[in-house]
């Protein structure tokens, strides 16, 4: 067995942050993502904001990769993103997405289940407007998830839309926006000494949320 097999399959750290106990969490998972949320925060968490987001395409084919939560809504969760890349094609053809944060720090993980469905252009419109404008002038030159010869055909691409746009505002690109998740399951996991983790799931129904432990 090669040095780095050994320590991969004998590396181990007990769990012993916190407990989760189904019997008091609140009735609404949200109300529970938003508590863990804020502690990630609080607790300053490497990247709280980031998950991985996994899609599937028309071929059955998984993807997954880490995007950044941007706004926590009433109904869901957005992210944004170009619409012809790799994210968008899969959402196009399956709209059921997964999200997974991941919180070392705390010992948490969050899986949410959810349908994908792209946000108004004036929500959009307005997020766009906030970003940095170099990341404006990016979403305009870059075409994700397409062959790019080499760097420097990227950088000529934004150069030419840097020129473009000199001395005006950046309009948002119409392939680029934002996707609201909208769950239909939570899966809230705490991580346990000896292995026995807790793992409390949300599912939705037509008139509330069914509360479940299951086994680690």
């Amino acid at each position: 067995m090669s040095e780095i097999n050994k320590t991969i399959s004998t590396e181990r750290r007990e769990f012993e942050v916190g407990t989760l106990d189904e019997s008091n969490v609140p009735k609404n998972p949200k109300e529970l993502f938003e508590s863990w949320f804020k502690e990630a925060l609080d607790k300053m968490v490497s990247e709280p904001y980031a998950f991985h987001l996994a899609t599937v395409s028309e071929d059955n084919i998984p993807s997954s990769r880490v995007v950044y939560l941007r706004s926590i809504e009433e109904n869901g969760y957005v992210f944004f993103t170009n619409y012809k890349g790799k994210k968008g094609q899969d959402i196009e053809a399956n709209p059921v997405v997964s999200m997974n944060f991941f919180w070392a720090e705390k010992e948490r993980q969050i899986r949410i289940y959810g349908k994908a469905e792209k946000i108004d252009s004036e929500f959009s419109d307005a997020y766009f407007a906030s970003r940095p404008r170099e990341s404006q002038l990016g979403a305009w030159a870059s075409h994700q998830s397409e062959e790019l010869k080499n760097h420097k055909e990227l950088s000529e691409r934004l150069e030419e839309f840097t020129r473009k746009f000199e001395g005006q505002e950046v309009p948002r690109p119409p392939h680029w926006g934002g996707y609201l998740v909208v769950p239909f399951y939570y899966e809230f996991w705490q991580g346990r000494a000896k292995r026995l983790h807790d793992r409390v799931t949300y599912t939705q129904n037509k008139t509330n949320w069914s509360i479940k432990r299951i086994n680690p």
